[in-house]
């Protein structure tokens, strides 16, 4: 978990409203109560009888404890799993290959887009990466540098940019603030973004007024019909 100090998270609060975005409209994406990641995930492992599980980020395992699986390997620089590093030191040593792979790590669009292509690389056939915090509501939820508790991050960018990848089937489950299935094989409704090079360069304004578009977001009942 990040160290929320104070004045570091206003500072960051005045540099964003000087030099990033000012916008004040929010949405109001409802997601169910007490339907969570780790239902999801360990529904999809039973469905499919899948034996090994790689979760990043881990943070006070909240969704790895719950995980119920042959084998799980749990990645995190600062507590819980059962690996002690960053996620770019793991993939660089790493020899084993998953079923499904879960990731919540750092929440910076750069580094979720690296842990996904590098969990892409060892992802068994018709295995399964799932990612969290991709449905943020406010600019204050998806601001980066960080300013607020509650914190997505710009996740949703990764996303984005990874729905334009023909070989990609991806979408996003709309539970537990936002869950991106990604699957291997080819997309029948890829995201065509004409005019964009740089996806970090992309403002929550965009996404406020495409949210639905860019995330091709599922309900939950949609979800079960679809893994």
């Amino acid at each position: 978990m990040e160290n929320l100090n104070p004045l570091k998270l206003f500072l960051n609060r005045i540099y964003h409203f000087i030099f990033k975005e000012r916008f004040f409209k929010k949405l109001n994406i409802q997601f169910p109560a007490n339907i969570y990641r780790w239902d999801l995930l360990q529904l999809i492992i039973d469905k499919y009888n899948f034996k090994t599980y790689l979760e990043i980020g881990c943070d006070k395992n909240q969704s790895f404890s719950k995980i119920k699986i042959n084998s799980k390997i749990g990645v995190d620089p600062i507590s819980g799993g059962t690996i002690r590093s960053t996620s770019d030191e793991f993939f660089k040593t790493n020899d084993k290959k998953f079923d499904i792979i879960f990731i919540d790590g750092l929440h910076y669009y750069k580094q979720v887009l690296s842990d996904i292509k590098n969990s892409l690389m060892i992802l068994n056939d018709n295995g399964f990466i799932l990612v969290h915090d991709c449905l943020p509501n406010s600019l204050a939820q998806q601001a980066v540098p960080r300013y607020r508790g509650y914190w997505n991050g710009d996740v949703w960018k990764s996303i984005v940019e990874l729905r334009t990848n023909k070989n990609l089937n991806i979408f996003t489950s709309q539970i537990d603030f936002g869950v991106a299935v990604i699957r291997k094989g080819f997309s029948s409704s890829p995201l065509i973004l004409r005019n964009i090079t740089a996806y970090e360069q992309l403002k929550f304004k965009d996404y406020y007024y495409n949210y639905n578009t860019f995330m091709n977001i599922k309900s939950y009942e949609e979800t079960l019909k679809i893994i």
